[in-house]
């Protein structure tokens, strides 16, 4: 008996169904109500309504004038897709060296990947900061207030989960591929940047978008990291709905097409990268 007449088993069709319709109602219905109130006008919105009186599409056109949400959007995807792009490539060096080679503390170095992620980020907001600026201090060099510096933050939460993605993708990688390399005369670089990379893009991309997601989504770090000019997108949204609080007719509308842009380069991510994250995530799952 095949593995999907077990699960069908398990759960009725129209179970399965009425199942289905319920997760997803739940997850698209906030972003349905976010699509019709942005079209939508302030006082419609700010009244509840749930269908716009009338299609409002200068909303997208006017939230640039309103905050500075093109700055903010070009931040994020600086330090987003920088970090991305360098957690999944020393990820996948690091996890190289882990799976293949076996030398003293390699045991304890992957604890100690797995213990980063039990610490809430929170509690190292302070340390971070306080550290920054000792460097500061000492070198001379401003670090508070950088991309660069928002970067280094992001990639000390990152790497240890995407070193731990494509640790459990190489170790599904056969062996044998790498010996009968070493029996041709490869060196372990030229193994990694011709056998393992062009086999490893799943397990890469994973990394990649967890990285991406987490430079793109804070909001913490990049509210104490960052000044007006190097804010990211999360950071100006925030900023702009906190304004809105309070007002006689908050820019509802407005505020919704910002949140519709900022959505907009993940839902893409996904959608370019669909097979390749799907491949990724299961790796390892089964021997």
């Amino acid at each position: 008996m095949s593995t999907s007449n077990e699960v069908h088993r398990l759960l009725p069709r129209p179970v399965q169904a009425l199942v289905i319709i319920v997760l997803l109602a739940l997850v698209l219905g906030p972003v349905l109500y976010m699509v019709l109130a942005s079209v939508g006008s302030d006082l419609s919105v700010a009244a509840g309504a749930v269908l716009p009186d009338a299609l409002h599409l200068d909303n997208y056109l006017r939230i640039w004038s309103t905050v500075d949400l093109g700055g903010g959007l070009v931040n994020s995807l600086l330090v987003a897709g920088a970090i991305a792009a360098l957690c999944a490539f020393v990820s996948v060096g690091s996890a190289y060296v882990l799976v293949r080679h076996a030398f003293r503390g390699r045991l304890t170095i992957l604890r100690a990947l797995l213990a980063l992620q039990s610490i809430p980020g929170t509690l190292l907001l302070l340390p971070v900061f306080v550290l920054f600026s000792s460097l500061a201090t000492v070198l001379g060099v401003q670090i508070i207030g950088t991309r660069w510096g928002l970067g280094i933050t992001y990639l000390t939460f990152a790497l240890p989960f995407s070193t731990w993605v494509m640790v459990t993708y190489l170790r599904g990688l056969a062996p044998e591929l790498d010996e009968a390399a070493r029996i041709d005369g490869a060196s372990s670089w030229r193994i990694l940047t011709r056998i393992v990379l062009p086999l490893s893009w799943p397990g890469l991309v994973v990394s990649g978008i967890f990285a991406f997601l987490l430079g793109w989504n804070d909001v913490l770090f990049a509210s104490v990291m960052t000044n007006a000019d190097t804010r990211t997108a999360a950071v100006a949204l925030q900023v702009f709905g906190a304004t809105q609080e309070g007002g006689a007719i908050p820019v509802y509308g407005q505020l919704m097409a910002a949140s519709m842009l900022c959505a907009a380069p993940v839902v893409l991510l996904y959608l370019v990268f669909q097979r390749y994250l799907v491949d990724g995530l299961t790796a390892g799952g089964v021997k």
